[in-house]
């Protein structure tokens, strides 16, 4: 594992090229990332373009605020992908345009709501669960991912957007960037034929490069 250092660096750094490219605007989005005795997080009301290592929140191992500025309030369903995907390494919550789209809508598919349109959203990203909608900071989100039981490593939060996991920060990262792309693709779709990976193809990408 990085130092923590590194990944208080690492952190503002990608947050801030999230930002910059459109990824998350004003306050919105949080992020956090594991270390050896607890987890970084972005504080509450931050924005990702504007952080400072320093102040980025610190939890211990229960969860327990220990140093830095007060964590986001969606720290409920950070922990609980900890929690329940011993792999995790960094969770990104973002509003992302086009997933936060896919999240509005009443006619995706709730348990896979990021269809394999390209080989790169199975490898990096893997179906998405739709989630029912709860107001922003509900505890009760941390409730409905451990429900999931680490099966999936990414979901969409109704009405909200997109939370992915990695194994490390540049993983989830990427990942959310990826399933951000593949949302963009299904909007601008939306209405025409489209040809979607087969089953037999997923199955291929899953056995060459593993899970996410």
């Amino acid at each position: 594992m990085s130092t923590e250092n590194t990944v208080r660096e690492h952190i503002v750094r990608l947050s801030k090229s999230l930002f910059d490219r459109g990824f998350s605007v004003g306050s919105a989005g949080n992020i956090s990332a594991a270390v050896e005795d607890g987890i970084l997080m972005t504080p509450t009301n931050s924005c990702l373009g504007f952080l400072d290592p320093a102040r980025l929140a610190k939890l211990d191992r229960n969860g327990n605020h220990v140093a830095g500025d007060k964590p986001s309030k969606e720290v409920f369903l950070h922990r609980a992908f900890y929690e329940t995907r011993p792999q995790t390494g960094a969770v990104v919550h973002l509003h992302s345009t086009f997933a936060t789209v896919l999240s509005c809508l009443t006619d995706v598919n709730p348990d896979d709501c990021i269809p394999p349109l390209t080989p790169y959203v199975v490898m990096r990203v893997g179906e998405v669960k739709l989630l029912p909608y709860l107001k922003p900071g509900d505890e009760r989100m941390g409730g409905m991912i451990r429900e999931l039981g680490g099966r999936h490593a990414a979901v969409l939060l109704a009405n909200h957007g997109p939370v992915v996991t990695g194994k490390d920060i540049a993983s989830a990262v990427y990942a959310a960037e990826e399933l951000e792309e593949t949302a963009k693709l299904l909007v601008l779709l939306r209405g025409a034929a489209t040809r979607m990976l087969s089953a037999d193809n997923v199955a291929e990408l899953k056995a060459v490069f593993g899970g996410y």
